[in-house]
């Protein structure tokens, strides 16, 4: 039975760890296609984009694990299944659950490993990957020298080229000096040049040939009617320009920048910084209460319903006999104090409207970010009983379809994937805008999945047709015959009738 068992795992090792890179390589490049307007151009090196892929590629191993569950269990019990070596099993007197036993525990454990990639791995990775990415996109783009058009990329210097030649050479260049901030008084025109990065790569050297140097320089002396501004000339046969390229550097941004966000804390500060965040949001409450305009009996009311500190308040109770008969009161008024009562009541009004306008959005979006961290706290927990859930689903499926290689497992798993992901996303957005509870949105899909597992296991180990296309057609025969029968009965008995 040994044996038995770690050949079933050795074939379910093989399909698992081919999947698994395949479903990070896919998602990674629809990351790229993402992020690929951010990079491109910017003249980054080999290693800056590798180490981005890499981050980035640990970022989305969390949603890789179920998915490789799913098509390696339906991969190899499919292919059990196809070279009937299921049915040699099952043959001797081994049960499904039996066969199933060392993948189920190979499954617990892979689980295991997401929940402990996701909670301890998994913030370190999301840090560094933003921030490098955020260091990407403050990255000026390389400078890119057009003929007739004026780069203004370079520092202190606008340069425009007349003609780009062979060999490097740039033709009729006119360079504008704005080193003083003083404006265009210093220009520098030549036949031609040549540019060069330094090896270190911090300077770019501009060699010039043949032309001058034009500078205008400003007036000395008190202003007069009769101003002059010095001009000077200089000719040229060679010279040298060298622009500093620090603005082209590429430079890292401090990660403590983002280490506040939801996606870079483990579990622990998920909690505390979730508990901080929900008694900010409950003062900011009880601040925005106590600012309305209403009744006094209303407002203490009001205002003790939402003091989140005050253990010992006490309720304010409204009886019957201090409300007052506000038709009679209104009528005993003349017509001037029912004019200030109403302007009162519209002014009292309206202001409370404005207050509860500009304070609704403001809670709104805190509790929205407040959500954000209860979400992503249960989505350790969610993704990583995914690859349990999908195990459940994937092994009972492949038994039950036959079928092994990458043809039909690919497409029954994308299709089931697919559908658990829109699941998932409609789960958390009711979470997100408190439709729903934070667990009930979270757990909807799991929830929902997990008696799906459950059932494919149960037709599995009992051998059922559920996948058999045969099996349909005998049915739909069957269907068939049987209103043909009931047709020809109805007829007959409506033509006895005759």
């Amino acid at each position: 039975m040994k044996r038995l068992h770690w050949f079933i795992i050795k074939s379910f090792i093989g399909p698992f760890l081919m999947t698994f890179f395949i479903c990070v390589f896919v998602l990674l490049m629809q990351f790229l296609w993402k992020y690929i307007d951010d990079m491109v151009g910017k003249g980054l090196e080999w290693n800056i984009i590798a180490e981005l892929l890499v981050y980035a590629s640990f970022g989305l191993v969390p949603l890789a694990f179920p998915l490789a569950m799913l098509l390696s269990s339906i991969m190899t019990f499919g292919s059990l299944g196809e070279n009937y070596e299921l049915v040699a099993m099952k043959a001797s007197g081994i049960s499904l659950f039996r066969i199933m036993r060392p993948l189920m525990i190979v499954a617990i454990g892979i689980t295991i490993l997401a929940f402990y990639f996701s909670n301890n791995i998994l913030p370190k990775a999301n840090l560094k990957a933003t921030t490098l990415l955020w260091s990407v996109k403050q990255q000026k783009p390389e400078m890119v020298i057009q003929e007739g058009v004026f780069a203004n990329d370079m520092e202190n210097y606008s340069i425009k080229v007349g003609e780009k030649g062979k060999n490097g050479m740039l033709y009729d260049l006119m360079i504008y000096d704005h080193s003083d901030n003083a404006g265009n008084i210093n220009v520098t025109v030549a036949d031609s040049g040549m540019m060069k990065l330094t090896p270190d790569k911090k300077y770019m050297t501009l060699t010039l040939y043949s032309g001058n140097t034009y500078n205008e320089t400003k007036e000395d002396g008190p202003r007069s009617k009769n101003r002059r501004f010095p001009f000077r000339r200089e000719h040229f046969q060679r010279e040298e320009i060298n622009i500093s390229m620090k603005d082209f550097e590429f430079n890292r941004s401090d990660e403590s920048m983002f280490q506040n966000s939801y996606r870079m804390m483990d579990m622990v500060l998920l909690k505390k910084q979730e508990d901080s965040l929900y008694v900010d949001y409950r003062s900011r409450i009880w601040r925005f209460i106590a600012s309305t305009n209403y009744s006094p009996d209303i407002n203490r009311q009001a205002i003790a319903l939402a003091n989140p500190t005050d253990s010992l308040r006490k309720m304010p109770v409204i009886r019957p006999d201090t409300l007052i008969d506000v038709d009679a009161a209104y009528a005993s008024l003349d017509s001037w104090g029912k004019q200030d009562l109403l302007r009162q009541a519209i002014s009292d009004a309206t202001a409370n409207s404005h207050l509860i306008n500009q304070q609704m959005a403001d809670l709104y979006g805190r509790k929205k970010l407040i959500n954000k961290y209860g979400m992503e706290w249960h989505r350790k927990f969610t993704l990583s009983f995914a690859c349990l859930i999908f195990f459940f689903i994937g092994a009972p499926l492949g038994a039950i379809i036959r079928r092994g290689g990458l043809g039909m497992p690919v497409v029954v798993s994308i299709l089931m994937f697919i559908a658990y992901y829109m699941v998932s996303i409609s789960g958390e957005k009711f979470a997100r805008e408190d439709v729903w509870t934070m667990f009930k949105g979270m757990w909807f899909s799991s929830l929902l999945f997990l008696p799906l597992g459950i059932f494919l296991t149960y037709k599995a180990a009992t051998d059922s047709g559920i996948m058999n296309l045969e099996s349909y057609q005998l049915f739909f025969k069957r269907l068939t015959g049987f209103v043909k029968r009931n047709k020809k009965h109805a007829d007959a008995h409506s033509s006895g009738n005759e």
